[in-house]
């Protein structure tokens, strides 16, 4: 994965700075500055949302701000570090539901949910590898509230971190089938219905039925069900109903039993 695909990927220093506004060192010289970084990274996020990731580059950023792209770097050193400044400012603009007192499983979709609706808002920041996350203060707010959905459920600290990875792995892994089935849709021109109206003829006369009998059973069951070969509106009920199921075996374990009083 390219760096530009990749949080972290720039100079840390640089990007947390940026992240947490540190001010810099020494008062910069020169003409007082017009711009200011939130500025800087909306106008990249808009062009993020409309155009998808690959346009944002430093020479687009720079003219729809009306500037030259080396006034841009005065203030964000590279692409790498304005990616990291965009996803985390998507955290911080992030819903977060009050839960409190809801049983867990209430808890947990809650935070699927609005995981999946900050990457329909932002389908660029699903594409991201976050590895080495930025941890700005929008990824700490983020997981601070995230967390408080599997406190107190028994879970030891690390099953805690390893059981919220597990379920934003999933959210993340959905938001990319969505955006690539949009995607599919609109570079044909045709939804899924159309398309398979469109290539059925070719297909009757080169698949044979009898030689994939299971496949040609299950795809035309889920086809009718789901009303095309993939739906991720079906894909994210099914898999977030087993991502909780599967984190069940760990929540509702029954207590171990205490051992013997010491005398």
């Amino acid at each position: 994965m390219t760096s530009d695909r990749r949080s972290g990927s720039g100079d840390p220093a640089r990007s947390l700075k940026l992240l947490w506004r540190v001010p810099e060192d020494a008062p910069r010289r020169g003409p007082q500055q017009r711009l200011n970084i939130d500025t800087v990274v909306a106008v990249a996020i808009g062009l993020a949302d409309a155009d998808g990731l690959d346009a944002v580059t430093m020479r687009r950023v720079a003219q729809r701000l009306g500037v030259v792209p080396m006034t841009l770097y005065t203030y964000v050193p590279g692409k790498a570090e304005l990616l990291d400044l965009m996803l985390d400012t998507a955290y911080l603009r992030m819903p977060r539901t009050d839960t409190a007192g809801q049983p867990w499983r209430a808890r947990l979709t809650a935070v699927a949910e609005e995981n999946r609706a900050m990457f329909e808002e932002h389908p660029w920041a699903a594409t991201i590898s976050t590895g080495r996350p930025p941890l700005g203060p929008g990824l700490m707010a983020k997981y601070e509230h995230e967390l408080s959905a599997l406190d107190g459920l028994g879970l030891d600290d690390v099953e805690m971190d390893a059981a919220l990875t597990f379920l934003l792995t999933f959210v993340q892994a959905n938001a990319r089938s969505a955006a690539e089935a949009r995607a599919a849709r609109q570079e044909s021109a045709m939804d899924d219905a159309q398309w398979w109206a469109a290539n059925a003829p070719l297909l009757e006369k080169v698949f044979d039925p009898t030689a994939y009998p299971t496949a040609a059973r299950v795809g035309a069951a889920a086809g009718s069900a789901q009303g095309a070969a993939y739906s991720p509106e079906h894909a994210w009920e099914f898999g977030l109903g087993r991502v909780l199921d599967g984190l069940a075996v760990l929540i509702d374990r029954p207590a171990e039993p205490a051992g013997p009083e010491t005398r």
